[in-house]
């Protein structure tokens, strides 16, 4: 007949728990080990205090930038919006000559080839219908 040992002394937890057990008596006791664990818990306390001001600090500074940042984007969107009104105004040569000035403005007569003078029309395509 087969027998089962219930010892538990050869259970693993039971070991794990008895290794516990030995390393917490040989923790130092006494006036010195409860003293580290009070400043480490009061570091640790500190620490969160001061990530938590240095995040209200930082949500606040990005509130508070918000409208800056605003009204530059708005300025922004005026001029470009005061440029287009200005392209749009020009006739045909105007804008010719602002295309090659700004595309070609370091090298001239480079893009002279590139560009396709003429009228153009759109025709439908037959075999769409």
């Amino acid at each position: 007949m087969l027998m089962f040992d219930n010892d538990p002394r050869r259970n693993a937890a039971w070991q794990a728990a008895q290794q516990w057990r030995s390393r917490a008596r040989q923790a130092p006791r006494g006036p010195l080990g409860g003293l580290k664990l009070i400043v480490t818990w009061l570091l640790f306390g500190l620490l969160l205090i001061v990530g938590t001001v240095l995040g209200l600090f930082f949500l606040l500074l990005g509130w508070a930038m918000l409208p800056i940042v605003r009204y530059r984007m708005k300025k922004r969107l005026e001029q470009i919006r005061a440029e287009q009104a200005k392209d749009a105004g020009g006739g045909y040569h105007y804008r010719e000559t602002h295309y090659r000035e700004t595309r070609y403005r370091g090298n001239p007569g480079a893009g002279e080839h590139e560009l396709l003078e003429g009228d153009y029309e759109v025709r439908d395509d037959e075999r769409r219908g």
